[in-house]
């Protein structure tokens, strides 16, 4: 597994991440190649292409998809073994939003799936606050962010599927 990112902390736009991202990427298989690297036993764990958090600019998941996968479809070779996404920040309905977007966008040479860690843990934790009585809440606030992951990497997450949790303003998810 490589793990290049291109951290969300800035003030840049997307098309800066963009840039960031494809020349992080060109110089990584380049290095790979001259290395000997075999690829298709290679994952990628990288960053979608986002504006970054301090921009107050947002994009549209249809947008982070075209613009991730524009970059990947030019840069990424054909042979790797699959891309798992770095949730790099994002609210974790946000990150499952932009992996439906991306997996909908049609089939790619790749599996394209998720390796978040805030992204799915985040809302669990708040609800768990470290106290026994809260963990069965807390179990159920994970599984239900596990599944939408799951749907958003087959490119069947819908919105809708929230029903039942309410969506804080950071994005993360706790059960009604």
């Amino acid at each position: 597994m490589v793990e290049p990112e291109v951290i969300m902390d800035g003030d840049h736009d997307q098309a800066a991440c963009k840039n960031a991202s494809r020349k992080i990427l060109l110089k990584l298989f380049e290095e790979l190649n001259s290395a000997g690297v075999a690829l298709e036993g290679l994952i990628l764990k990288t960053n979608m292409v986002l504006p970054g958090k301090k921009s107050d600019l947002k994009a549209s998941p249809e947008e982070v998809a075209k613009e991730t996968l524009e970059n990947f479809n030019q840069i990424l070779p054909k042979n790797l073994a699959g891309v798992v996404f770095l949730s790099g920040g994002q609210g974790d309905v946000e990150a499952t939003e932009n992996l439906n977007a991306i997996n909908s966008a049609g089939i790619q040479p790749w599996p394209l799936t998720f390796s978040y860690a805030r992204a799915l843990q985040d809302a669990a934790t708040k609800a768990w606050q470290g106290k026994r009585e809260n963990l069965e809440e807390a179990q159920k606030v994970f599984l239900h962010r596990a599944k939408m992951n799951s749907l958003a990497s087959q490119g069947k997450y819908s919105p809708e599927m929230e029903k039942g949790f309410i969506v804080s303003k950071g994005g993360e998810s706790t059960q009604d």
